[in-house]
């Protein structure tokens, strides 16, 4: 007997000794239906030739028929005690259903602490390398036109601050909505995204079906996910239209325990799944035990499907999600809300990275 390394090693053992017993049982009625078959045959033969009567044939037929369902019922059984076996066996504990579960949920974890470090460099990072590089240089604006003696040339440099304090709070307030976005206190998801929809150079229309709001923690993955690929998808795939569908996990109307949001762009495609910035939209979705799926054929688009539950996940029997490539996109529901907006900031669906 090989040596036991893992317990679903022991529990596959334990099905094969154990599934001896229905596979002898089975052995002995599968004998019995041919002896039942062979004497059937020598009762016709003997019927044929004359050596018994139709008095004794009759009752032979009836001995014959009751024993035939006999024997199918002990089939029946056999084939039940087969399928104990291997539920009783060959499934997982609860002993074993809570270690996958905890399994699950320390990489979970893992995954959403990798998805914020990255995130906090970003906005350090955007931080130092646009907002403090800007107010540094409205700073010196500010400092040469308090010292020039010249009032036109003082009038352009306040002008050209005045400018500069503009934009450096649009981008206070673009890197403020990657930390949260304060219009889902007051709004719903679709309101934060039809003000990202309003800065995008690609127009995004938005279908939002939801009848009911999602929890919070809901609201703000689907935001972040969507913005996110709004993003991306202007800045890597060449699209001129993205869609975003967001409804309840199925078809038709009203509330479900399930949400489900669809994103796709009519780019040219070929996604990579092992990207950063889609690896870590799917530890995001994962760490709500939501499902998270890719589809980007080389031109052909790009289509995201993020499925969230609404309700608390169950102790165990969840699987983390994956990104998943596929050869054929899934085109998105026709929608019934729009929202078609452009602006001065980038946007993209799938990214290359």
């Amino acid at each position: 007997m090989p040596e036991v390394h893992t317990p679903d090693e022991a529990r596959v053992l334990s099905f094969l000794g154990a599934r001896l017993v229905p596979a002898f049982l089975g052995a002995v009625t599968a004998g019995l239906l041919v002896v039942g078959v062979v004497l059937a045959v020598i009762v016709v033969r003997a019927f044929v030739s004359g050596a018994m009567s139709v008095l004794d044939v009759v009752a032979q037929v009836l001995i014959g028929t009751t024993l035939l369902g006999l024997n199918v019922q002990a089939i029946g059984s056999v084939l039940r005690l087969d399928r104990w076996l291997a539920r009783t066996l060959l499934e997982p504990g609860s002993r074993e259903e809570l270690e996958q579960r905890i399994t699950e949920l320390t990489a979970t974890r893992a995954g959403v602490m990798a998805a914020v470090d990255a995130e906090r460099r970003r906005i350090e990072r955007d931080l130092h390398d646009g907002l403090q590089q800007r107010l540094v240089s409205l700073g010196m604006l500010l400092g040469r036109a308090r010292r020039s003696r010249d009032p036109d040339q003082a009038a352009r440099l306040l002008a050209q601050a005045h400018d500069d304090a503009r934009h450096a709070l649009d981008e206070l307030r673009e890197v403020a909505w990657r930390v949260y976005p304060s219009a889902l206190d007051n709004g719903t998801v679709d309101d934060a995204l039809s003000m990202v929809a309003q800065r995008s150079a690609v127009p995004v229309r938005i279908s939002y079906r939801l009848a009911e709001r999602p929890p919070p923690q809901v609201e703000t993955v689907l935001y972040f996910v969507a913005s996110e690929a709004i993003t991306n998808a202007a800045k890597h795939s060449g699209a001129t239209v993205i869609d975003i569908h967001i409804d309840v996990a199925g078809s038709g109307f009203g509330s479900s325990s399930e949400v489900e949001m669809l994103i796709r762009d009519d780019g040219h495609g070929g996604a990579d799944p092992s990207g950063s910035g889609l690896q870590g939209l799917a530890r995001r979705v994962a760490a709500l035990d939501g499902s998270f799926t890719l589809q980007s054929p080389p031109k052909g688009g790009t289509t995201l499907r993020v499925t969230l539950p609404t309700t608390p996940a169950p102790p165990h029997g969840t699987t983390a999600p994956r990104v998943m490539p596929s050869a054929t996109p899934t085109p998105p529901q026709s929608l019934a809300t729009t929202t078609d907006a452009a602006g001065p900031g980038g946007a993209g669906l799938a990214g290359r990275g």
